[in-house]
């Protein structure tokens, strides 16, 4: 999946200085091998087959809140945590190499790209208190997937969620009902609410927004408590999203729920910013993703397809179908890339910086908006075949993620 994708290793080539660059390209090399493979698309299969189930109490009625995954979710978040799908921060060129990886394994079952997003994103919300980053960073960035509900200290890896919208409010997440109660510990609170979309039900810790006394505020909200109790977060139901088969996307109940705050009381918005940027810039690279896949297939069927006297590729329109997916699929390759190259070089340059700003939320609704329309032209390619299921296609024209 990477070698055979000129214009990603073109982006890769152009976007590293030469030290990181060829470690890269081999790394890169190997990571395609394996989503390319059958087994790894076999897994992505069984996942998406599978989805994920709710277990809210135990056989005695105690409430467990826990979701079931197949083996094969399992299998591949933990390959895309080894692949360091949450390791960009602290190696040279770390988003670029991050992001070529992160568009190759969303092609083989984008579900896990939730988690493997949500964790990596958290990561410059947490900065906003040093104390909290130096504790959580070294879990959330570790290529281990440590998987199970125990104290975040005894675990060699961790994954992280992200709570903000409320059925209130929607996007106006400042009209959030969720109150924060300070507690006698510093830096601690008692949440009661509700949140209507919580990702990644199922990680170890998460970034919610509540209102404390002072306004809107963030607060980190770890499942298991340092002393090994559960701490209150009610699953009451998994979402049914268009497409989202394989992931868990949760409807949560906070109830007497421990946070520890996350920069100032008022400034929730502008610390998990940082966050909702980086989940951002993966929605373009996922996107790309769905839309690479779904063009190299078309473009492989029409390459071997023979009707009306011909292979289907040589017919003019339809060459002139193909080329116009290609040129989509690779824009937003191109795109998707430069963006993550600005990632790595923001720090202490202004304009890579107000590049993000400006482009990332753009390029979020543009490549996000046509990878719909390029997926189902992509199916149509294959006629009725590409409307079965088997063929692969319905997931990507659904977006899996």
């Amino acid at each position: 999946m990477f070698t055979a994708d000129r214009a990603l290793v073109a982006a890769v080539r152009r976007h590293l200085d030469p030290g990181p660059r060829e470690e890269a390209l081999e790394e890169l090399s190997g990571l395609g091998r394996s989503c390319g493979s059958a087994q790894v698309l076999e897994w992505g299969a069984e996942a998406n087959a599978n989805p994920p189930r709710l277990r809210t109490h135990d056989r005695y009625g105690h409430r467990l809140d826990e979701v079931d995954f197949h083996p094969a979710w399992h299998r591949l978040l933990g390959k895309g945590v080894a692949a360091g799908l949450t390791a960009a921060w602290n190696r040279p060129g770390g988003h670029v190499r991050r992001a070529a990886a992160f568009l190759m394994w969303t092609q083989v079952e984008a579900g896990v790209g939730c988690p493997l997003s949500m964790t990596h994103a958290a990561v410059p919300a947490l900065r906003a208190d040093p104390a909290l980053a130096a504790e959580w960073e070294p879990r959330l960035t570790s290529t281990v997937y440590d998987r199970g509900l125990r104290p975040a200290h005894l675990k060699a890896g961790a994954l992280f969620g992200m709570g903000m919208t409320e059925k209130q409010g929607g996007s106006d997440v400042r009209a959030n009902t969720t109150a924060a109660r300070p507690l006698a510990e510093e830096g601690a609170y008692e949440l009661r609410g509700h949140k209507w979309f919580c990702s990644a039900p199922m990680s170890d810790g998460f970034l919610v927004l509540a209102q404390a006394p002072g306004g809107l505020t963030c607060f980190l909200v770890p499942r298991v408590l340092a002393d090994g109790t559960r701490n209150p977060f009610l699953i009451q139901r998994l979402k049914d999203k268009l497409g989202n088969r394989s992931n868990a996307s949760a409807e949560v109940e906070f109830a007497g729920t421990w946070a520890r705050r996350v920069g100032e009381e008022g400034r929730g918005v502008r610390t998990i910013i940082g966050m909702v940027a980086a989940t951002r810039l993966d929605c373009v690279l996922g996107s790309a993703g769905l839309m690479r896949q779904a063009v190299a297939q078309a473009v492989h069927h029409c390459t071997y397809r023979e009707a009306f006297g011909g292979r289907l590729a040589d017919k003019p329109l339809m060459r002139n179908v193909l080329a116009d997916l290609a040129v989509e699929s690779e824009a937003a390759t191109v795109l998707g890339l430069r963006l993550a190259a600005a990632c790595d070089r923001a720090e202490g340059d202004e304009r890579e910086r107000a590049l993000l700003r400006l482009a990332v939320p753009a390029a979020k609704y543009w490549v996000t908006k046509r990878c719909p329309p390029v997926a189902v032209e992509a199916a149509e390619c294959l006629g009725g075949n590409g409307y079965v299921e088997e063929s692969g296609m319905p997931g990507w024209c659904a977006s899996r993620r």
